[in-house]
C-alpha cells in the first residue's frame, strides 16, 4: 500500500516536471449572432461562424452553424436547447481530413443593466459527438461523445452620454471559460479560456458590430500541450422582436 502510494506521489511530481508546450498561432473568427423573439415566450437563435488560422488567413479552421429555440422566463432571463453543427478543417489530429462534429445544447442566458452599463452572462450545457480519425488520415465509424461546460460574461460600457443607443460606439468586453466534465478526460479538466477586448458600434436599436482582439489559451488533451491563439474577432449580433404585440417597457 505504501509502496503504491509513494510511486503514485512519484508520478505525479515527474508530470508536473514535464516541459510545457506552448503553440502560438494567428486566427480571424467571424461571426454572426442573430436572436428573435417571436411571441411573449418564444424566441429562435441562431448564429453562424467560419474562422480562419496560419499567420491569420493561411488556411480555413472551423466553420460552425447552431440554431435553438429559446423561451423566455422574462425579458432578460431566457432559457435556449439547440443544435450545433461543426466542420474542423484538416489539422493535427486528422491532417488530411476534416472532423465533422455534432452537439446538442442548453443554455441559461441573463441581460443587466448597471446604469447605462449592460451586461450579458450565459451558463452553457454542451454535448459533442466528435467523429472518430483513423491514421490521421480518414473518417472512421462511430463518435467520441464528451460533455463540456462553458460559462461566457460580457460587458458593455458606452462611449456616449447618451448611452449605446443607435449611431454610438462602446468598448465591449467579454470571457469565456471552458470546462470538460467527461469522465475520459484526464488532464485537461479545464478546457480553454478566451478572452476578448474591443470597439462596438451600435448600428440600430437591436443589431450592432464588434471588432477586437481575442485571446484564446487552450489546454490539449495530453495535459502538457497548449495552443495561443491570438485572434482577430469581427462579430455581428442583431436581436429582432416580431411578436405582433409588443409591451411596452
Amino acid at each position: 500500500m505504501y509502496l503504491s502510494l509513494i510511486i503514485s506521489v512519484l508520478g505525479l511530481v515527474g508530470y508536473g516536471q514535464v516541459t510545457k508546450q506552448v503553440k502560438n498561432s494567428e486566427q480571424i473568427w467571424l461571426g454572426y449572432f442573430n436572436q428573435t423573439r417571436l411571441s411573449d415566450k418564444w424566441g429562435v437563435w441562431t448564429d453562424v461562424h467560419f474562422r480562419t488560422t496560419d499567420g491569420f488567413v493561411g488556411e480555413p479552421s472551423k466553420f460552425l452553424f447552431r440554431t435553438g429555440l429559446m423561451y423566455y422566463l422574462t425579458d432578460d432571463f431566457k432559457l435556449t436547447n439547440g443544435y450545433n453543427f461543426t466542420n474542423h478543417f484538416p489539422e493535427e489530429g486528422h491532417d488530411n481530413v476534416s472532423m465533422p462534429e455534432h452537439r446538442i445544447w442548453q443554455q441559461l442566458q441573463l441581460h443587466t443593466k448597471y446604469g447605462k452599463v449592460r451586461t450579458m452572462q450565459w451558463l452553457r450545457l454542451e454535448e459533442r459527438w466528435r467523429r472518430n480519425i483513423k491514421n490521421d488520415n480518414e473518417l472512421a465509424a462511430g463518435y467520441r461523445f464528451d460533455t463540456r461546460l462553458r460559462f461566457n460574461y460580457m460587458l458593455n460600457i458606452p462611449l456616449s452620454k447618451k448611452g449605446i443607443v443607435s449611431n454610438t460606439f462602446f468598448v465591449a468586453i467579454n470571457d469565456e471559460i471552458f470546462v470538460n466534465l467527461s469522465r475520459k478526460v484526464v488532464y485537461n479538466t479545464f478546457d480553454q479560456n478566451r478572452f476578448f477586448a474591443g470597439l462596438a458600434y451600435q448600428t440600430s436599436a437591436h443589431s450592432n458590430l464588434q471588432l477586437g482582439y481575442m485571446n484564446v489559451y487552450q489546454q490539449l488533451g495530453v495535459g502538457n500541450r497548449y495552443q495561443n491563439l491570438h485572434t482577430i474577432r469581427l462579430f455581428y449580433f442583431q436581436n429582432l422582436d416580431i411578436r405582433k404585440n409588443k409591451k411596452v417597457h
